[in-house]
């Protein structure tokens, strides 16, 4: 039953980094009529009616304590994460963000020894990392023949990427306090709108409606907000609590993978030899840091609530 219920997780943590890794290609297409903040709202507050549809109970916490980790979630993963990486996207090269952004799972193995009392990650992990590491290197700097340094878009991108990890964390922390998946992402999200509504009201948010009438702005919009926003935090959040935070996060090598694959099929863009070593070479990381014997046991949710 245990091990059903993991396999259910790694599928649930493979469908959302598949997900994730086609929002560039759809945001991509996006900007062309609306502005980063008008893509991070909109696809939030539809992603929110479609959770309040299919869950439309509240969540009563029991705890008021709660609040502060449902509220550092919302700020973490919803608000703060996505204006970091959109910010760093304008300072920095895509391939820049797409490579730093990776490295979340060094930063979620840390925090869950920090915070949730994991285990130390064994040396495989971290070997697993710098493969992983070096795969996605070489798709990233193949696909932008640029490739170069840009120090504050850089260093937005690494804050992003720990930003990411703390979200990560805190939602696998949410986990233990036994409710039910969809509502947790629910309140997440309300916080997060929250703390989203201020950045709205300061910048030029004004979204064109006629923008809305073509075909391939609504799919994109609708595939944002109702997958890659809506589905995939229920999905992620439900293989934190399955798997871990460890083990969930370092599916998010699988991005820049994606995204590349999904570019070449949708976009026409050229795949490469290096980029087919890149993508060797990160699912060789992958499959390293989840072997069982190196990655991190983490207590279950059960055993973190008692």
């Amino acid at each position: 039953m245990e091990l059903r219920s993991e396999s259910r997780g790694h599928l649930a943590a493979l469908i959302t980094v598949i997900f994730w890794g086609i929002t560039y290609v759809s945001t991509k297409s996006l900007l062309e009529d609306f502005s980063p903040v008008e893509i991070l709202f909109i696809r939030f507050v539809i992603g929110y009616a479609a959770l309040w549809l299919i869950c439309p109970r509240i969540l009563k916490i029991k705890d008021r304590k709660q609040h502060i980790y449902f509220a550092a979630a919302g700020f973490c993963g919803v608000t703060l994460y996505y204006l970091i990486e959109n910010i760093a996207l304008t300072y920095t090269l895509a391939s820049n963000v797409g490579i730093i952004l990776a490295m979340a799972p060094f930063f979620t193995a840390i925090f869950g020894y920090l915070f949730l009392k994991n285990e130390r990650p064994g040396p495989i992990f971290f070997i697993g990392f710098i493969i992983a590491m070096t795969g996605i290197f070489l798709i990233g700097y193949n696909t932008e023949a640029n490739l170069k340094l840009n120090p504050l878009g850089d260093i937005l991108a690494v804050i992003a990427s720990v930003v990411w990890a703390a979200y990560t964390t805190l939602s696998k922390k949410i986990s233990s306090f036994g409710y039910d998946t969809t509502q947790s992402t629910k309140t997440i999200f309300t916080y997060g709108l929250i703390f989203m509504l201020p950045v709205v009201f300061l910048t030029d948010f004004n979204p064109s409606l006629s923008a809305f009438v073509e075909v391939d702005n609504l799919v994109n919009i609708l595939f944002l907000g109702l997958g890659a926003s809506a589905m995939c935090f229920v999905t992620w959040n439900f293989a934190l609590k399955v798997l871990g935070s460890v083990k969930t996060s370092v599916y998010i090598y699988l991005v820049p993978v994606i995204t590349t694959v999904s570019s070449a099929i949708i976009l026409g863009e050229q795949i490469t030899g290096m980029i087919v070593c890149g993508i060797i070479l990160t699912l060789a990381g992958l499959v390293l840091s989840e072997r069982k014997k190196t990655t991190v046991k983490e207590p279950s949710s059960n055993e973190e609530a008692s």
